[in-house]
């Protein structure tokens, strides 16, 4: 059996650039890493910056998924990029001494040598904005996804105007992300960054039967639904309606925006995602925001802060639980870098899992919920990674609970949208739409972000919302457009090609965390990078936008570039060996004017065990083997 090979092309070595492509929005992670490693900080600003109008807040709770396919992490652990996009924001963000500094991506050229996708800044600009001031646009709900969508139209020149049905702005990002993950202060300056573009905001006013689509299209050019999922999924199990059991989403929702929530002595969490993750821990700090107040002798008052398991116990509030039916393998915040490092953090802070445990039934007293009755779960998924939990009646535990939080899933309230019209829904209750454009069965009306696809992460509706910026400009304008590449390739000279010493080695270190003993109710837990660590945690970058580059014609068959590699990634190997599809290997014979009948030898490589180190190209004797770098903008041409 010999070696399964196919020659790389542009897309392969976009592909190679692991981290951008994984991003929704497609942020060239790996560079702005590498400008800090090389202690360009403004530069690497502008690059997290340029895709991202919530940069700061996705410095903070990105779920960020370019760490979960960073190429380190499959020979030992992804790089930091989101906590290193925070180092940026810290010193360039809304939340910086210098807040205005993104300003001058918006019309300015700057060449960090970076990939861009058409909707980064300044390329978004350069190619669509125009005066459009006479079209208007409405954006119905204020979350991470209608507030992208605002940024990028206003960018490019709309008149847009956001309804919102609530009294403050900010979705799942101000009522579900707790404060200690996410400051108030961050999401309300990346908000206000937005708004200075000229965008309209009405609050307190939500979409009803009797104002809602057709009312708007009477008075809005197009439409952008992104209203979220609102409304947390029930169990249809026995006892479900007990007081005392309420959903995540509610219990969120209300915490953040300053109710308190009776919780009694023991509190069981179901479910196992990100959302069970956060109403655990803020279940935790309940106790610690019922502030203790002691009179002074002038009369006036102070807080006193405990530790949050003491204080806990104080409020009345002994244990916080987590059960889940998956196991710890199949559990969806551990299937993330991010995901591992919270559930760290949320074993630490005392809370107790429970894992591949199902509900079988609630049991009550007097109306109100008293314990939970548990079988086991055998398997959550099947073998085509679908929902199909298999249950084990042999498995049978009963906890007892003061208060259950439902954790298991949100769905939409689409209450306003009414037959006449026209809009399609899916068999899951969300906004069908056409996946590429975001438009739904009616023109000029589109949605995203969770109300089309179902609870995701935040970075997900961020790229939705920019994708129906992209398409509203489209429809209004009737554009028709094609996507060109501007690609430039920089060969290093072997005397100027060097890496940092122990890159290969460094470990992953994730930022420090405050002390158990002083997360209180609203204190960030985690901590920004001093400048050493991020420089050192920037310096792992295995430098992805950097390959190596073979030159057949150039090679003498010598095999030092195979003996000098660490990784053993590159292998010298009979064209016999190699399994390539017979035109793709005519091409390559008719090329090099070879037949058939000449002995051939072929170099192929490992591409995800390289770590660039360079040995192979300092060590070839005829310049066969380079390290360039490769690096391109893609840019919009308005097809006539």
């Amino acid at each position: 059996m010999g070696y399964k090979v196919f020659l790389p092309d542009l897309l392969h070595w976009q592909k190679q650039v692991k981290c951008q492509a994984a991003c929704p929005i497609h942020t060239d992670a790996g560079r702005y890493v590498q400008l800090i490693a090389e202690g360009k900080y403004k530069e690497a600003y502008f690059v997290a910056r340029s895709p991202n109008p919530f940069a700061s807040v996705c410095g903070r709770v990105c779920a960020a998924p370019c760490e979960d396919f960073c190429r380190r992490g499959s020979i030992d652990k992804p790089v930091t990029i989101r906590a290193l996009k925070r180092f940026l924001t810290e010193k360039y963000g809304v939340e910086s001494l210098y807040p205005n500094t993104q300003d001058e991506i918006f019309e300015s050229d700057f060449d960090a040598q970076d990939n861009k996708l058409f909707w980064h800044l300044p390329t978004l600009t350069k190619v669509r904005k125009v005066d459009v001031r006479d079209k208007k646009v409405a954006i119905i709900g204020a979350g991470p996804a209608g507030l992208s969508c605002a940024h990028d139209l206003a960018v490019i020149g709309y008149q847009v105007t956001i309804f919102e049905a609530s009294n403050v702005l900010g979705g799942m990002m101000r009522h579900g992300i707790p404060e200690f993950r996410l400051s108030r202060g961050i999401i309300e300056k990346e908000i206000n960054k937005i708004l200075g573009l000229g965008v309209e905001i009405r609050t307190l006013t939500p979409l009803t039967k009797n104002f809602g689509i057709k009312e708007l299209k009477e008075e809005f050019d197009a439409i952008f639904i992104a209203v979220g999922t609102q409304e947390g999924r029930e169990m249809n199990v026995e006892g479900a309606n007990l007081d005392g059991i309420i959903k995540a989403i509610d219990f969120l929702v209300n915490v953040n925006n300053g109710y308190r929530v009776e919780l009694g002595e023991k509190v069981v969490v179901i479910g196992g995602g990100f959302v069970a993750f956060d109403a655990a821990r803020t279940a935790l700090r309940m106790a610690v925001e019922m502030e203790e107040k002691e009179k002074l002798g002038n009369g006036s008052t102070y807080t006193i802060v405990m530790d949050a398991a003491r204080t806990a116990r104080r409020a009345g509030v002994l244990e916080i639980h987590i059960a889940s039916l998956e196991s710890f393998e199949e559990m969806p915040v551990l299937r993330t870098a991010q995901g591992k490092e919270e559930f760290e953090e949320a074993v630490k802070e005392g809370i107790i899992f429970h894992p591949q445990r199902g509900v079988k039934r609630f049991i009550g007293e007097n109306g109100k919920v008293k314990g939970i009755e548990f079988i086991g779960v055998k398997r959550t998924y099947d073998e085509d990674g679908r929902f199909n939990p298999i249950f084990d009646e042999s498995i049978s535990e009963y906890m007892e609970a003061d208060t259950v939080i439902l954790a298991i899933g949100q769905r939409p309230n689409l209450n306003f949208i009414k037959p006449e019209d026209g809009i399609e829904l899916t068999a899951a209750g969300t906004i069908k739409v056409d996946r590429e454009t975001l438009a739904t069965s009616v023109p000029g009306v589109f949605a995203g972000g969770d109300v089309a696809f179902g609870p995701r992460n935040l970075i997900d509706a961020i790229a939705n919302g920019k994708q129906a910026a992209i398409s509203i400009d489209n429809y209004l304008r009737g554009l028709k457009t094609k996507k060109v590449f501007n690609l430039s390739i920089e060969k290093i000279r072997k005397q100027d090609y060097s890496t940092y010493v122990g890159y290969e080695i460094t470990p992953r270190k994730a930022p420090d965390v405050i002390p158990i003993d002083r997360r209180t109710g609203v204190a960030e837990v985690e901590m920004n990078y001093t400048e050493e660590r991020a420089v050192e945690q920037a310096k792992r970058c295995l430098l992805c936008h950097i390959q190596t580059i073979y030159d057949a014609e150039k090679c003498v068959l010598c095999g030092a570039c195979v003996d000098v590699c660490p990784e053993y990634c590159l292998k010298l190997v009979p064209i016999e060996e190699i399994e390539l599809e017979d035109e793709v290997k005519e091409k390559l014979l008719q090329h090099y004017q070879f037949t058939d009948d000449v002995p051939l030898s072929a170099m192929i490589k490992d591409d995800e065990k390289c770590i660039r180190c360079g040995l192979c190209a300092i060590i070839c004797p005829t310049d066969a083997m380079t390290m360039e770098r490769m690096y391109y903008v893609e840019q919009e041409i308005v097809d006539d």
